[in-house]
């Protein structure tokens, strides 16, 4: 897609003053696959040279902003993680090809705020944690389930960028276990449920992600059982949280996540009653 409104792509280490009609530009998959009126210029952040990802002592793991899926997906492969699995099961649920691969970047597909976005459902089922960074400098920690707040819409400010996603440690050490579904074998996922099991105390953690119209993880101390689940996520998720477009009708979606999420309370707590 042509962007023929912009005027004007600087780079982003110059530090100009925002001002309307700028656009932060990594990728650049999602703005230049449809048109942009809005924007007259774009701050290229591809020039910041940021490390992609960078594990910290304490174990966790801070993804840049501009960390490609394709880098994320290497990176993870080295990884000696329980969690390290899941990575490469939700870049595969971009179901995209190489070369967006090689260009869509986590901070990108976390900033378009879409209820399929993948990275949202790895990044808010690993407890992550978004830096956010004003254009005067000062930074602030948002958790990735508290930054998307709805489709299409994020907790960031006119000028401000998402610098990066931290991973704890301990939701590394985590077992996992992913199930997506689809109205078609190769379509855009309508319902995305991710469960992680903490070795250290028994606690379960189920996250819903592209049936509703932003993340939703749920913690339990203790694995409940089927019915208990079930509340849970019938509680926390409203009528108006299910998402709702040509990929999936809310009342599928509602269905898709209360099984997938059985199933995957099944696989982590070996709970084999129906």
């Amino acid at each position: 897609m042509d962007l023929n409104t912009v005027v004007d792509v600087t780079d982003a280490r110059r530090h100009e003053p925002w001002r309307p009609g700028d656009a932060w530009l990594g990728g650049g998959t999602y703005l230049f696959s449809e048109p942009q009126p809005h924007i007259r210029r774009l701050v290229d952040l591809s020039r910041m040279e940021w490390e992609p990802v960078r594990r910290h002592d304490d174990g966790s793991v801070e993804i840049a902003a501009t960390c490609t899926i394709a880098q994320l997906s290497r990176t993870a492969r080295t990884w000696e993680a329980s969690a390290a699995p899941l990575v490469e099961q939700c870049c595969r649920a971009f179901l995209a090809s190489f070369k967006i691969w090689n260009m869509a970047t986590v901070g990108g597909n976390l900033c378009n705020a879409l209820p399929a976005g993948p990275m949202i459902s790895l990044t808010a089922a690993l407890d992550g944690t978004c830096l956010l960074q004003a254009q005067d400098g000062s930074r602030r920690r948002v958790k990735v389930t508290e930054f998307v707040t709805g489709a299409g819409r994020k907790d960031l400010a006119p000028g401000e960028l998402l610098r990066s996603v931290t991973v704890p440690g301990r939701s590394l050490a985590c077992r996992t276990a992913f199930r997506q579904a689809s109205l078609y074998g190769l379509g855009r996922s309508g319902a995305l449920v991710i469960g992680t099991l903490d070795p250290a105390d028994g606690s379960l953690a189920v996250t819903v992600t592209a049936a509703t119209t932003r993340p939703f993880r749920l913690w339990f101390p203790l694995p409940p059982d089927r019915d208990g689940l079930r509340a849970a996520i019938a509680s926390a998720v409203g009528e108006r949280d299910w998402f709702d477009d040509i990929h999936g009708l809310p009342q599928w979606r509602r269905h898709m996540a209360f099984h997938l999420a059985e199933q995957v309370r099944r696989e982590l707590t070996g709970d084999g009653v129906r």
